[in-house]
């Protein structure tokens, strides 16, 4: 069995066309495998960051079409194919980074297809709670449902082309046994969280997150407008108009905001406001790095990563009253900021390089002897029947 430095090896990730936390995580495998090419649906360099520009981006034939976010998603009978048709015949060691399309490709017979799972495709497998606060136009919701169905059948038979799956936290690991009859590890994504200091906490709580229905930020701007606490919104989205409708004079909404700003209101505000079940969450771990508590939903990757009273609160029911009733009882001298980093480390680049590697090395390895397996089951066949 060949080391895993010497395997040729190729990254495969859904799209990028906006910066994200899974686009983070892609980057982080883009370092530790620098001599990769990293294939992807469509790339839209003027959206992305500095750093994308030094990676070997091989788009496919979708790249000849418009690749803005809104343009993108409306080309979704397409990605099955820009996926199915990548030629990854020279690699060893195929790692893709999906929510949605990457994990189709089709790798050859020796190699050995690993998949960083964010969730299984959303919309595809909880559709209506996926478009039930989308404000999707008429045609849209027309078609969208005639898709679903073959579009649930594909998703499956290319979960079955995955060798091993890792997932992003224990709620998707548990999606991925029920939907797609599939066991997989999970490894938590990295937080640079040697990038966020303590502040002084100043008088404001604070969302930061892209502005999408699902996210369910209108529990916190209606939260806040109620009890006329100050409340920061940091982010943009298609859910903006409608949140800005919501909001009363304490609530400001500031648009995209940089990475160093972005950090800056993390490490001085009250506490950070996570409403919405995600698959994982990164920004409430980036909090806690920052020596701020959260208060967030009992439910989802913050679950997992928030630790009731020691680094912030869980409330339920997922009500606007749950929220009110939460903020009215958070006290923010009850949390030590040294607990709360502590608990944010546990997320840190470095522990996830580490688990990466080793769980690729141990895939790569039950492959290899998966491989073996198989041909002498073969050569013993053969021979018997001579």
């Amino acid at each position: 069995m060949r080391p895993l430095s010497d395997l040729r090896v190729a990254l495969v990730h859904d799209y990028l066309n906006q910066p994200g936390g899974a686009e983070r995580v892609v980057e982080v495998f883009c370092r530790m495998f620098p001599k990769a090419p990293l294939y992807t649906s469509l790339y839209d360099a003027g959206a992305m960051p500095d750093f994308w520009r030094g990676v070997d981006v091989r788009t496919s034939f979708m790249q000849r079409l418009p690749t803005r976010v809104g343009v993108a998603r409306a080309l979704l009978p397409l990605y099955p194919l820009a996926f199915e048709s990548f030629d990854l015949s020279e690699f060893d060691l195929v790692l893709t980074s999906s929510s949605t399309f990457a994990k189709g490709v089709i790798t050859r017979a020796g190699a050995c297809h690993v998949c960083y799972c964010y969730t299984p495709t959303r919309f595809a497998w909880m559709y209506h709670d996926y478009t039930g606060r989308q404000r999707l136009p008429a045609g849209s919701r027309v078609l969208l449902p005639l898709f679903v169905s073959p579009l649930r059948v594909w998703d499956y038979a290319a979960a079955q082309r995955v060798d091993h799956f890792i997932a992003i936290s224990s709620t998707v690991a548990g999606r991925m046994r029920k939907y797609y009859r599939r066991p997989s590890t999970v490894i938590y994504p990295p937080v640079e969280t040697s990038a966020y200091q303590v502040g002084v906490p100043e008088d404001f709580y604070l969302v930061l997150a892209r502005l999408q229905a699902y996210k369910r930020i209108d529990l916190a701007v209606e939260a806040c407008t109620r009890l006329g606490v100050r409340l920061i919104v940091a982010g943009d989205g298609p859910d903006r108009p409608r949140l800005e409708r919501l909001a009363g004079p304490s609530v400001e909404f500031l648009g995209r905001v940089s990475d160093a700003r972005g950090r800056e209101l993390l490490s001085t505000c009250r506490a950070l406001l996570w409403p919405g079940e995600e698959d994982f969450g990164l920004v409430p771990v980036e909090a806690q790095a920052s020596g701020r508590p959260v208060i967030a939903f009992k439910g989802g990757g913050a679950a997992e990563t928030v630790i009731d009273g020691q680094t912030g609160m869980l409330f339920e029911p997922q009500t606007v009253e749950g929220l009110m009733e939460a903020i009215r009882s958070f006290d923010p001298d009850g949390y030590e900021p040294d607990v709360l980093r502590a608990n944010a480390a546990r997320y840190d680049v470095a522990h996830f390089r580490d688990a990466m590697y080793a769980e690729l090395e141990r895939a790569w390895s039950n492959h290899c002897a998966s491989l073996k397996r198989d041909t002498s089951s073969t050569s013993g066949v053969s021979g018997a029947e001579a």
